[in-house]
């Protein structure tokens, strides 16, 4: 399922890349309007489908707790970092 959700989140990218290179293509040769729809549904497939898609591909299964400023994870880091210090 990792390698589809992947696979997905690129063709999508690409999809709407060129989506929106179209637009600019269509806008400055053909019909105006019709090149700002392009543009206007390739950034809100952006918007809508590809960050939220990206976005809960790059966080599943990784705990929040890991990247707050917890007092564990305060001392961890003191821990790590007193052996790097000159």
């Amino acid at each position: 399922m990792h390698k589809v959700r992947r696979i997905f989140i690129i063709v999508l990218f690409f999809a709407l890349a060129g989506l929106l290179g179209y637009g600019f293509y269509h806008k400055q040769n053909k019909n105006e309007a019709q090149g700002h729809k392009m543009i206007g549904l390739a950034v809100a497939g952006g918007f809508f489908i590809l960050m939220p898609t990206f976005i809960y591909h790059r966080w599943k299964n990784k705990s929040i707790k890991d990247y707050m400023l917890t007092k564990e994870n305060i001392l961890k880091m003191q821990r790590e970092n007193k052996g790097k210090n000159p």
